[in-house]
């Protein structure tokens, strides 16, 4: 340390002197430096200042790369740029293209104003969903330790862990009420597409119910729309309820299978280079259709929900929608860690940007929703199936006035 007039300079090691953990830190600083979405935001913190302050600390373990790395992207103030540890980079990667995780099923974000950990929806069949907590409760503390003082992050991390272990959760529930609830984690099975037929005395409408979206998704509901189609289904209702997104090219490619050669979403990177994505003149149903969407309803699926709606290919009805329009790219870190960056904001096909502000569906639906999803009680399937069978019934009186007019130009 070199100190002129009680100044004090602190030369920063060159890269080649840079311990393991320090090139560690400096590599997650490089992505983001190279990969963020918004280069002016990286210019307004001042990020090559803080590499310089973060790298002048004592980083001499993985632990200490970790927490430096924290530190260093606080100020983004963008809860979807992160460091993930070993155990979260695996779990991240399992669910995007695996078939099941271990812990308690909740899907985690952070509200943008008073930066609280809050649940955006909980997985179907979880021991989240099986003990009430819905999207929109607040996370207060994780094994009594604050969620604020954790982050989000670290939060999730704690609600993770072995099956057959416990983890005891504090929450406040969206009516204020303060709850203790303790949890078993186990293994969940995502089943990220569920399907089955309705119906009725007149009419036969398929159900078609997404989780999110893993990397076997796209190919999965190609294979249940055709199973439907064998079915003879004359409708199809989309359910998209607390599906907290994925993979964005899933969700994308879904949208592809609904449309014919009309624009999905907009995206942005951090050139400013806008790409319009289309999607192909094949698809895979073209008949009438009703997404439901709740305010558990985010990211890849808010994409899909609307290019469906601005293309009025598909009615909306629920609740808003979560309001994620920024999309993240997932990036190795060292062997075994990664860090997840913001890499582009998008636009509907109509130009509407979504973040923070969600999706409002045509139809809002006030009444509560079913335990389980898709069951016999479930009145926003209920509603879906009221709305569909109106449109059959107005197709068949349309297409009998049509018969006669023909009939009577015969004549």
């Amino acid at each position: 340390m070199i100190c002129i007039f009680s100044t004090c300079l602190v030369p920063i090691p060159s890269v080649n002197a840079l311990s393991d953990s320090r090139q560690f830190v400096l590599d997650a600083w490089t992505l983001v430096n190279e990969g963020y979405y918004d280069p002016e935001i990286l210019d307004d913190i001042q990020w090559k200042r803080i590499r310089q302050k973060t790298l002048q600390k004592q980083i001499e373990t993985t632990e200490e790369a970790y927490f430096a790395i924290e530190d260093m992207l606080k100020p983004l103030e963008d809860p979807f740029t992160r460091i993930l540890r070993p155990k979260d980079y695996e779990l991240l990667k399992t669910s995007n293209f695996g078939s099941e995780i271990n812990g308690v099923g909740l899907q985690l974000g952070e509200d943008e104003i008073t930066k609280k950990i809050k649940v955006v929806s909980t997985l179907a069949g979880s021991p989240a969903e099986e003990a009430g907590i819905i999207s929109g409760d607040l996370i207060d503390k994780v094994d009594g330790l604050s969620s604020s003082e954790l982050g989000l992050a670290n939060t999730a991390a704690k609600l993770r862990g072995a099956s057959g272990t416990k983890v005891l959760v504090e929450i406040t529930s969206i009516s204020d009420e303060i709850k203790e609830i303790d949890l078993e984690r186990r293994s969940v099975d995502l089943r990220p597409v569920r399907t089955k037929r309705l119906r009725d005395d007149f009419h036969t409408i398929g159900y078609l119910r997404i989780t999110q979206f893993s990397e076997s998704v796209p190919q999965k509901i190609e294979e249940a729309l055709e199973e439907l189609k064998d079915k003879e289904v004359e409708g199809i209702i989309l359910d998209l309820r607390n599906n907290s997104g994925g993979l964005v090219s899933s969700g994308i490619a879904v949208a592809d299978a609904f449309l014919s050669e009309q624009p999905i979403v907009e995206t942005k990177d951090r050139n400013g280079i806008k790409d319009a994505i289309i999607s192909q003149k094949k698809t895979y149903f073209d008949g009438p259709m009703v997404t439901l969407v709740n305010k558990g309803t985010a990211s890849a699926s808010e994409i899909l929900a609307g290019s469906l709606q601005d293309n009025e290919r598909s009615i909306l009805i629920g609740e808003k929608t979560y309001g994620k329009g920024l999309i993240q790219s997932l990036k190795s870190l060292g062997e075994d860690s990664g860090i997840a960056i913001t890499v582009a904001s998008y636009l509907t096909p109509k130009g509407n940007n979504i973040q923070g502000k969600g999706i409002t569906p045509d139809k809002i639906l006030d009444f509560p929703e079913a335990r389980e999803y898709g069951n016999s009680d479930d009145k926003w399937v209920k509603n879906a199936e009221i709305y569909l069978n109106s449109l059959f019934d107005k197709n068949e009186v349309e297409d009998t006035v049509s018969k006669v007019e023909e009939k009577d130009i015969d004549n």
